[in-house]
């Protein structure tokens, strides 16, 4: 263990003496440091012996008392006289303040120190390998999360929780939350940036003391340490503490990432009918969803990577899922309790969701179909969040079954005209209705002969016997249009594309 203050004292050679705080004797030197600069204390940590010539002590009473900390202070130097208030604090600090022997150089006693810390140093080599240790012991199971941090524990003889700097919850879902009242003592202490706060911060937490540190390979994973005993654990054990802990988070990560990728798999197959009733059944349990009732969410965003991380943050709050993402939309298969406080929770704020009634294997292409209906309503109402039959009616339609008849009344000739001819009068018909029904415009965007638009656009006419020159008309095809778009998965979820590959999406037949 490190030296006190007492055995520093004792030791004969170097002739030290008490001036104050003798009842912190008893305080362990990991460390002795000179300086002269002002306002001592910012440069430390805790357990250091501060060595100065006296520059640094300021002359009046109050400065003097500002000023108690560990302090040692050479004779016959620069420093002014100490004054009796500065003593008292030092005794009701307590804080020992030791007077060095002329000429004794600072030298001598950092040595005596040093010589004292080699047992200390090797114990926290030994105590780090053994924490390295319990992470090769350390399973990939959720259950050995826990026996990790308790491992840990044992080590450093405190308590360690890691969080979520933004929400205070349990980082990993197999981890101890914080106690209520703790909870609330941290608020205000993770209220800051995580910029704009210190990597390795020691407070004051009544009687005792805690430490918040980031956890390096994790944005807002945070460990808080609750020391059970004095001395308080070491720094660099501390360190290296954090770095197993998040070797560890990012083993799990990457294990969720494997399964990630195989959940897109099973909901593509899924989706596109090529698994039976009995398949679905037995492979959602593998993904920690039940199959006798679960939801399928769809959501979107503007920006795609805001989806990237959502089922690590939906699997963090105990709710694991089977995902597939298509470029700017997301469809997930989650437990059927997963509630709407919690989504809106987890979920980035600019992410539009759309939520299935309840759904057993059976009906799984169904409940997708009501999770997109559900996603277009609160895209066209700003609705941060809709359940199917529940939420407002989107376009005057009040379901799917509703929006697949208009789709099919009105633009069921051009499919079926494409299906015989592949030709290209839904990619046209959109390009004209977005560009203001400029022919020349329609014609640039497409690269054709303006003659080729004006064609198409009456085969249109044509084909669906509506009069392309009433407003009427081009009101009636823009909504089934807008309704096609958002429904493209399941009006033919046997071509919806792979959930890995990266080719330009086709939104229209």
């Amino acid at each position: 263990m490190a030296i006190t203050v007492a055995e520093l004292l004792a030791e004969p050679q170097l002739g030290l003496s008490l001036l104050a705080g003798s009842a912190g004797l008893g305080n362990r030197v990991t460390w002795a440091h000179t300086s002269d600069l002002p306002r001592l204390w910012e440069w430390v940590t805790g357990g250091e012996l501060m060595m100065t010539n006296g520059l640094s002590i300021p002359a009046d009473p109050e400065g003097q008392v500002e000023l108690a900390e560990a302090l040692a202070i050479g004779e016959q130097m620069h420093a002014p006289e100490l004054c009796l208030e500065f003593l008292d604090a030092c005794d009701r600090l307590p804080l020992p303040l030791i007077s060095i022997p002329y000429p004794l150089p600072f030298i001598a006693i950092a040595r005596s120190v040093a010589e004292s810390s080699l047992l200390e140093e090797s114990r926290r080599l030994r105590q780090t390998a053994r924490i390295y240790d319990l992470l090769r012991l350390a399973g990939p199971s959720e259950g050995n999360w826990l026996g990790l941090i308790l491992g840990i524990e044992a080590e450093l003889d405190a308590s360690l929780f890691v969080i979520d700097r933004r929400c205070l919850h349990a980082w990993h879902p197999g981890g101890q939350p914080l106690p209520p009242g703790l909870k609330q003592q941290l608020e205000p202490l993770t209220s800051k940036s995580p910029v704009a706060s210190k990597k390795f911060q020691w407070h004051r937490l009544g009687e005792g003391h805690l430490l918040m540190m980031d956890i390096p390979t994790h944005a807002n994973a945070l460990l808080v340490v609750l020391p059970k005993s004095e001395p308080l654990p070491d720094a660099v054990v501390l360190l290296h503490a954090a770095t197993v802990l998040g070797l560890e988070l990012s083993r799990t990560v990457l294990s969720l990432e494997n399964q990630r990728r195989l959940g897109a798999e099973f909901l593509l197959q899924a989706f596109d009918g090529r698994l039976g009733i009995a398949d679905i059944e037995s492979r959602l349990p593998e993904f920690g969803i039940s199959s006798r009732e679960f939801l399928i969410i769809s959501m979107s965003s503007d920006d795609g990577e805001r989806l990237a991380g959502i089922h690590v943050d939906l699997w963090r709050h105990g709710y694991p899922t089977a995902c597939q993402r298509r470029f700017d939309t997301i469809h997930l298969a989650v437990a059927a309790d997963c509630t709407d406080d919690l989504l809106r929770h987890t979920v980035p704020l600019d992410v539009r969701i759309g939520i299935s009634r309840p759904s057993a294997a059976a009906g799984e292409q169904r409940a997708l179909q009501e999770s997109m209906w559900a996603l277009g309503t609160a895209s066209s109402t700003g609705e941060r969040l809709v359940r199917y039959a529940e939420g407002p009616s989107w376009l005057g339609l009040t379901s799917f079954e509703e929006g697949h008849a208009l789709v099919q009344r009105l633009l069921g000739p051009i499919f079926e005209y494409e299906q015989r001819e592949n030709g290209d009068l839904i990619v046209t018909l959109k390009t004209f209705l977005d560009t203001q029904r400029s022919w020349q415009k329609t014609a640039a965007a497409l690269f054709a002969h303006r003659q080729t638009i004006i064609y198409r656009i009456r085969k249109i006419s044509e084909l669906t016997g509506l009069d392309m020159t009433e407003t009427s008309t081009l009101a009636q095809l823009w909504f089934a249009l807008q309704i096609h778009e958002a429904m493209d998965l399941q009006d033919n979820p046997r071509r919806l594309p792979s959930a890995e590959v990266s080719t330009p999406r086709r939104q229209y037949r």
